[in-house]
């Protein structure tokens, strides 16, 4: 039975590199919200309003968070939702929160030694930060309960857009290269940057957004290709599985994502 799962993978594989991918408009709700952050599988959201609140929302409850003291949330990972850590840039620190939104943990690096100057923040395995060390230009990854860099990368030549991660994985988009490394740091392969701004990624694919177009990049394949969907003002988009979400700052649209 091998040989012929074997082709069947090479087959889909081959078919997603062939065909358009497209997406299928599902639903959309009206929400007025500052940024949105994530929605898990139960459609759990994740977002922030005006007054710098953190809201977690499900179907029938809301929970928040608020640190005023810190201002604006710069970006908030949601992919553990037992380890959600907010980051507030202006002030160089994280907050994480477990899954009721009470804070557990807070790194302030203005007063870690040695001094770090971080741009971004996203999710590692155990209790480890994936941060961009601005002074340095290269990422790490930070034990926050150590207070040690368990391994570091090579420096980047240009400024980092966006940094996404999971437990297998960190994806870096840097103004000429989008980077993949494995949770070991090792560079798995490199993209070049055709004009991307930003990118959000669910289990299979890694979603890139060139203005108001969508692009798309298998993470078992080399190839990005554009995404077929409505001409939008997109401001902020999500892909959980094979759902892809564009909220246009009153609107959250719902789109499965399929071959064409």
């Amino acid at each position: 039975m091998r040989a012929p799962i074997y082709i069947f993978f090479l087959f889909s594989v081959s078919l997603f590199s062939q065909e358009q991918i497209s997406a299928s408009i599902m639903d959309s709700t009206s929400i007025k919200v500052e940024r949105i952050f994530g929605v898990d599988t139960f459609g759990t959201l994740y977002y922030s309003t005006e007054d710098h609140t953190f809201h977690k929302k499900a179907k029938d409850t809301t929970i928040t968070y608020s640190n005023f003291q810190l201002g604006e949330i710069t970006s908030a990972n949601t992919f553990n939702p037992l380890k959600i850590n907010l980051f507030y840039r202006d002030f160089n620190t994280v907050i994480i929160l477990d899954n009721r939104l009470a804070e557990i943990f807070k790194i302030d690096f203005n007063t870690v030694q040695p001094y770090k100057n971080v741009s971004f923040v996203s999710t590692g395995f155990d209790n480890t930060l994936w941060i961009f060390n601005q002074d340095l230009q290269q990422l790490e990854l930070y034990d926050y309960k150590t207070n040690k860099v368990r391994l570091k990368t090579v420096p980047v030549q240009s400024d980092v857009l966006d940094l996404k991660s999971d437990y297998n994985n960190c994806y870096m988009l840097t103004e000429n290269y989008l980077y993949v490394y494995s949770y070991f740091g090792s560079l798995i392969s490199k993209h070049k940057n055709e004009g991307y701004e930003s990118l959000a990624f669910s289990k299979a694919y890694l979603i890139l957004k060139k203005e108001n177009s969508l692009h798309i990049l298998s993470k078992t394949g080399n190839k990005i290709q554009p995404i077929k969907h409505p001409y939008l003002l997109i401001n902020q988009f999500l892909v959980t599985n094979e759902t892809l979400y564009i909220y246009d700052d009153e609107i959250l649209r719902r789109y499965q994502l399929k071959l064409e």
